[in-house]
């Protein structure tokens, strides 16, 4: 029985997780933790971006929240210890709260169904997900900003939470989505956080370096042409972040089409190398292949997880 429990405790609470995920996305009708991660980060930004030493103060403020949230969950998991069934289902409603892959997905095919209605729809569709300005952007850069964010969140919103569950459980899941969330808020390089986000800028590259690069290699394995690495590896530095354009080179490669170029952010035209050399039309079917891509990489990541899960606990 206890070999059971310990099993169950092992690879369960991910696998349950990664299937709510499938089944429910990101419920709108329940509270998200994430939510509360942006909303803590929002208070101390307000507090301490001013007056002298901002880039210390956001260090500071980094740093400490990722490490409080990360003790947070592993003094609540000891807690738990004692009830390894509630121990459990806690554990696999953080997983399921930490994937996005659903959620990404489904928005990404709602950007190509607003195409079809017109221009001013299929921007203020994409604009949910992208950071650049959308207000001038035609179809083909609609609909290429998306497949951009699919690959490039397929990283950040289901490899890398899964990749830091491997590694440190739970804690290290939830730590990550704080690191992710510091870097899309103040992880910018404009005058108000430029200073004060510069720590929580090179954490997140930190936490992705391998994710970012793993989940490039799972997206050229889910496609089944592995000549494509060496394409990947040719354009994949070919980014602004030293992660982002690894996966979006690797669906680049797996579409024969072209992504980056310069674009508009906050008003500012902001250069990017292209990431292949291709300049295709992208269509419906093209969505499809990059979903169907994204899934199989998912469900690689998945797979591997749970056997070392699996293997740990036997050890």
């Amino acid at each position: 029985m206890d070999e059971m429990i310990l099993y169950m405790a092992a690879v369960l609470p991910l696998l349950a997780g990664w299937i709510l995920d499938r089944m429910f996305g990101d419920p709108a009708c329940l509270p998200h933790p994430v939510v509360g991660y942006g909303k803590a980060v929002s208070f101390f930004e307000h507090r301490l971006n001013k007056g002298a030493d901002r880039r210390l103060k956001g260090a500071l403020m980094s740093l400490s929240l990722v490490l409080s949230l990360f003790g947070m969950v592993w003094l609540l998991l000891r807690l738990l210890s004692p009830y390894p069934y509630v121990r459990i289902a806690i554990e696999t409603a953080g997983v399921f709260y930490c994937l996005a892959g659903t959620t990404l997905m489904k928005e990404v095919r709602m950007v190509f169904a607003a195409c079809r209605e017109g221009l001013d729809a299929a921007r203020r569709q994409v604009a949910r997900i992208v950071g650049r300005d959308t207000g001038s952007l035609d179809e083909q850069e609609i609909k290429t900003a998306a497949l951009e964010t699919l690959a490039e969140n397929l990283s950040d919103g289901v490899i890398a939470p899964m990749f830091w569950y491997l590694l440190l459980g739970l804690p290290g899941m939830m730590a990550y989505k704080m690191v992710n969330t510091l870097d899309s808020m103040i992880g910018y390089k404009s005058e108000r956080y430029k200073d004060f986000g510069c720590f929580a800028a090179k954490m997140d590259d930190v936490a992705n370096y391998i994710p970012a690069r793993l989940t490039a290699f799972l997206m050229v394995i889910a496609g089944g042409n592995l000549r494509l690495l060496g394409f990947v590896k040719r354009f994949g530095r070919c980014h602004a972040s030293p992660n982002s354009g690894y996966p979006e080179a690797a669906l680049a490669g797996i579409l024969d089409c072209r992504f980056g170029g310069t674009h508009d952010y906050f008003g500012k035209a902001v250069y990017k190398p292209y990431i292949g050399s291709t300049p295709k039309q992208l269509t419906d079917k093209d969505m499809s292949v990059s979903i169907r891509i994204c899934l199989i990489a998912e469900m690689l990541m998945l797979l591997i997880c749970l056997a070392a899960k699996a293997a740990t606990a036997v050890i």
